[in-house]
């Protein structure tokens, strides 16, 4: 084991960070950012990676489906914003648009996805619930990805239900979210944080994951093996050990 030090600005950065109406972005340097399907759509690198493989393992991939809009600076945010409460109004606006500074799209780790049938509405892309879109959900929890504003959810997560919207959260979690019944982050997270690491954390099929509270000042780590560090974005991180069935 090692140690690995807990900076206090690492809550708000990683795979697992809560970012809605309650708990803006803390935007974090360096973004390592990459263009998705030769597109001009960016996202950070490990989910454009995740991304890629998942569109292969469904077979069609990117012929059937466009990457619509990923990675946004807070300045293009704010201009969506502007441009849909001028032609949509006020209504349609808070339930299918994050206010700048509370979008996942800042992260660089949500992508909408729309299907490829000629033109694509930017806010609201096709995105079925069959054929190649369905296929697509069918597999995307074995790459770390998940829908993330379902139907039925629209008052835990603030935004209305968006078919075609998916993030990554690595493969560990949209798993176990998956096999547990975790429809969201504002739900699954606090469920999670009530497994402390220094009390062993949660032991299950898709490995080991435990809560440290913000003000820890470092966590030992193994010195093998894969795990991950991620911050919630509100009071702490979770240090996440991969089981066998990551792949």
């Amino acid at each position: 084991m090692r140690p690995r030090i807990l900076p206090p600005e690492g809550v708000h950065q990683g795979d697992l960070i809560l970012v809605n109406p309650h708990h803006p972005y803390h935007p974090a340097p360096q973004a390592d950012l990459v263009p998705v399907a030769g597109s001009g759509v960016l996202l950070e690198r490990r989910a454009a990676q995740a991304l890629e493989g998942l569109m292969a393992a469904i077979g069609d991939g990117w012929r059937a489906i466009v990457p619509v809009s990923g990675w946004r600076a807070q300045e293009e945010q704010q201009a969506i914003w502007d441009g849909s409460l001028q032609e949509n109004g006020l209504a349609f606006t808070r339930i299918y648009v994050a206010r700048p500074g509370c979008s996942e799209h800042q992260t660089g780790l949500a992508i909408d996805l729309g299907l490829n049938q000629g033109e694509v509405d930017f806010l609201c892309p096709a995105f079925p619930y069959d054929g190649i879109c369905q296929a697509f959900r069918d597999h995307m929890a074995r790459f770390g990805f998940i829908q993330r504003y379902p139907a039925g959810k629209e008052a835990v997560t603030g935004i209305g239900h968006e078919p075609w919207h998916f993030r990554y959260v690595g493969r560990p979690h949209a798993l176990r979210m998956a096999a547990r019944g975790f429809a969201t982050l504002e739900e699954y997270l606090p469920w999670l944080a009530g497994f402390p690491w220094a009390a062993g954390g949660l032991r299950d099929a898709f490995g080991r994951v435990g809560f440290l509270p913000r003000g820890a000042a470092a966590v030992e780590v193994p010195e093998t093996g894969t795990w991950t560090l991620s911050g919630n974005n509100v009071d702490g991180f979770f240090l996440t050990e991969w089981g066998d069935d990551h792949g």
